[in-house]
């Protein structure tokens, strides 16, 4: 099937860029001697788990149960469910994935642990977990150090709980205004966790992961001695955020989004069949580094400036050539992981051809 004869709109992977765009984080971790565990909750698809493992990911990160479980059926082995699991109903769900497959997850205080704790006991299973360090979000996680330590030393007294070490993600570089802040919340990340990691191992507690996160600072982070893995998710695609922060080249961007012009109210404004239930409306923290909620390709001068449930919105400024009626048009969205969310399937396609239909497994896998 050739791409110009599916109807719009639809969500397009070019099929090059999401290789290179693997293999190139492949190689940067493994030159950094680092290991490379994905966040699969930018593509929520187990194809591309699986490339990612095929290019030497060690495993997967996911951020919700359901997302392991969607992916352990696919036949993923290694799963970090990076989050805090409290329900007795998700934590039946997580000891039951740990008699299938390796998991690990998340905790960030001595209820969550005990909980943990007691419902590894129950189910018969030794359930692997890492503590969550905040380093500057200011979300979940206890703070670097003694506090940190404190937990550690509770966890490791708890029956079948096995402490693998501490993770991080560092979600504030998404308001770094430079490309040089965005590496200096990287190298930052590292070295709070290193510092950590090391005030545990000095009290006889064994820390083997030091794990960080996010797109942006991991190449940064990854380089700080001490780390051990990092955890990225929207490299794989990379968005027009990304972009902007530096992280990345519009032609580093494999997901668009293909939209039909169906209106032109005005000279210096057309309308996409393309709205929120397809591009969605996150920009990122730093909204100055997005233009609008997205990049038109073939127009890169428009200005995708609001977006309806079923209709976005772009603006021209006098005399600049705009679209007609009918003309297709290619978005690289502001944000990719909440557009393959919103999609029932995705197309993957080289140049002008599709290669194949994937439906989003863990599309709404939220609990």
């Amino acid at each position: 099937m050739k791409l110009g004869d599916v109807d719009t709109p639809a969500v397009v992977i070019e099929r090059t860029r999401l290789e290179r765009n693997i293999a190139a984080m492949a190689a940067a971790a493994r030159e950094a001697g680092v290991a490379l565990r994905p966040h699969a909750k930018t593509h929520k698809l187990p194809a591309i788990a699986h490339m990612q493992l095929a290019a030497g990911a060690v495993g997967i990160t996911v951020a919700k149960v359901s997302e392991a479980e969607v992916m352990s059926a696919a036949g993923v082995g290694d799963v970090f469910i990076a989050n805090e699991i409290v329900s007795r109903r998700k934590l039946a769900r997580v000891a039951a994935l740990a008699r299938l497959v390796r998991v690990a997850v998340g905790v960030d205080s001595e209820e969550g642990a005990a909980l943990l704790s007691r419902a590894a006991v129950e189910e018969g299973v030794d359930l692997n977990v890492r503590i969550e360090v905040d380093t500057g979000l200011n979300r979940c996680g206890v703070q670097p150090g003694e506090q940190a330590a404190l937990l550690a030393r509770r966890v490791v007294e708890l029956s079948g709980l096995r402490l693998e070490g501490i993770f991080t993600h560092a979600g504030h570089v998404y308001s770094s205004r430079t490309p040089e802040e965005r590496a200096a919340t990287g190298t930052a990340e590292g070295e709070k966790m290193v510092e950590t990691a090391r005030l545990l191992e000095s009290e006889g507690i064994e820390t083997r992961v030091v794990s960080v996160g996010s797109t942006p600072t991991a190449r940064a982070a990854a380089n700080v001695r001490g780390v051990t893995e990092i955890r990225p998710g929207n490299y794989v695609f990379y968005d027009a955020m990304q972009v902007g922060l530096g992280a990345a080249t519009w032609d580093d961007c494999a997901l668009r989004a293909v939209a039909t012009v169906v209106s032109r109210p005005t000279p210096g404004r057309a309308v996409i069949d393309a709205g929120s239930k397809v591009l969605g409306t996150e920009r990122g923290a730093n909204l100055s580094s997005v233009r609008g909620y997205g990049c038109v390709v073939e127009y890169p001068h428009a200005l995708l400036d609001r977006l309806s449930e079923e209709h976005g919105v772009l603006l021209f400024e006098d005399g600049e050539a705009a679209p007609r009626i009918g003309e297709r048009v290619t978005i690289i969205p502001a944000h990719a992981c909440y557009v393959v969310n919103l999609a029932s399937e995705v197309l993957l396609a080289e140049g002008k051809d599709v290669l194949a239909r994937w439906p989003v497994l863990a599309r709404g896998m939220v609990v």
